[in-house]
C-alpha cells in the first residue's frame, strides 16, 4: 500500500483544515489507518486511528473533540478534519496503515510522506 497525504498549510488559530491520505492498491479496506504528528524537537505520536469498516475510532486526548477521522474505502482515502485548531497543533501530519488495531508505531507498516500544519497565534 502506498500512501500519499496532502491538505497541511498555514491557518490562524481557531481556524479549521482538512487533510487526505489517497492509498493506492485494492486492499486498502483491509488496513486500520491512523493520522500521526511530529513537532520540532518532539517524538512522533498518534492522533487518531479508525477500524478498517470506519466504526471504531480512537483520538487522542489533545485533540478530542476537535478532530475528526473517518474513511471512504470505495475512494481509496482517510480523512481528518481539524477544527479548533491551536498552535500546538502545528506539526507535520502523516498517515499510516497497519495490519493490527494498535497505537504502536512500530507496528504501522505502511507511512505516507508528511504534510505540514502550521497553527499561527
Amino acid at each position: 500500500v502506498q500512501l500519499q497525504a496532502c491538505g497541511g498549510g498555514l491557518v490562524q488559530a481557531g481556524g479549521s483544515l482538512r487533510l487526505s491520505c489517497a492509498a493506492s492498491g485494492r486492499t486498502f479496506s483491509s488496513y486500520f489507518t491512523g493520522w500521526f504528528r511530529q513537532a520540532p524537537g518532539k517524538e512522533r505520536e498518534i492522533v487518531a486511528r479508525i477500524s478498517r469498516k470506519g466504526g471504531i475510532t480512537y483520538y487522542a486526548d489533545s485533540v478530542k473533540g476537535r478532530f475528526t477521522i473517518s474513511r471512504d474505502n470505495a475512494k481509496n482515502t482517510v480523512y481528518l478534519q481539524m477544527n479548533s485548531l491551536k498552535p500546538e497543533d502545528t506539526a507535520v501530519y502523516y498517515c499510516a496503515a497497519s495490519s493490527t488495531w494498535t497505537y504502536t508505531l512500530s507496528e504501522y507498516n505502511y507511512w505516507g510522506q508528511g504534510t505540514q500544519v502550521t497553527v499561527s497565534s
